[in-house]
């Protein structure tokens, strides 16, 4: 069996009492697109903070293709081919979109002439050509999420952690955006993907993990988690499971 890309083993953190993350063991693997889902609260970003190294396990460890990278600062595991995206999308509102996604292209290219070529291509994947040298701060929301997208991507990753990159779009600009994803995915890039938009879960993401109060609760293809008790009972509450269960055997009747 090939070795997982990224590996988390028994991964925790705590702020004071709260335990964000308690002991989160997954594998990813290399060339997979797959998605962390759970309720507000639940410690998703907080994993990726520290998948990405903004944040020192208290607990556990994470191997990036084989390596213990654990602690190791998110500069250091960019490049190594690791690279996030951000729920509050903070571009430099006075430069052009061409020179904001060149910033990220500077991770692997010395010359400001070779970083801006690189920002012109990596703007054509992204749906962002038309406003290369347009000001950032003009973008509207589903521009500026295009544009994060394009900065990380400019990084040359191998795996790219997507926080919520679909937050805040309206159904149509979600329609637009998950060919995107879908396309970074079978270029070769692997995506994990923190998600609340469900319908866009299903299409995209070929294997699921659900987080509730900071633990794994459930994992498996989209459609297995949604059918899943615990994970009903995440989202929707106490005894709801069983409420849904008793509707369904009284509608079969």
């Amino acid at each position: 069996m090939a070795e997982p890309l990224l590996r988390l083993d028994g991964v925790s953190k705590s702020f004071g009492g709260l335990a964000a993350v308690q002991s989160v063991s997954l594998d990813v693997a290399a060339g997979s697109l797959s998605a962390l889902i759970g309720p507000n609260g639940a410690g998703k970003t907080t994993l990726f903070a520290l998948m990405a190294g903004f944040l020192k396990p208290d607990a556990g460890r994470i191997a990036f293709d084989g390596t213990d990278i654990t602690g190791q600062p998110p500069h250091l595991n960019a490049r190594r081919g690791m690279t996030r995206t951000f729920q509050i999308v903070q571009p430099f509102a006075a430069q052009t979109v061409r020179e904001n996604i060149a910033v990220g292209a500077h991770l692997h290219c010395a010359g400001r002439s070779d970083a801006l070529a690189q920002a012109e291509a990596v703007a054509r994947r992204v749906g962002l050509f038309a406003q290369l040298d347009q000001p950032a701060g003009e973008l509207t929301v589903a521009g500026r999420k295009r544009l994060e997208l394009a900065r990380t991507l400019a990084t040359r990753p191998r795996l790219l952690l997507l926080d919520e990159v679909l937050a805040g779009l309206n159904p149509q600009e979600v329609a637009e955006m998950v060919p995107v994803v879908r396309d970074i995915a079978a270029g070769g890039v692997t995506v994990l993907m923190i998600e609340h938009v469900m319908q866009a879960v299903m299409h995209l993401a070929s294997h699921v993990w659900v987080l509730a109060q900071g633990q794994l609760i459930a994992s498996g293809t989209p459609g297995e988690v949604t059918r899943d008790p615990r994970v009903i009972e995440a989202y929707l509450g106490h005894g709801t499971a069983e409420r849904l269960g008793r509707i369904a055997k009284a509608e079969a009747a």
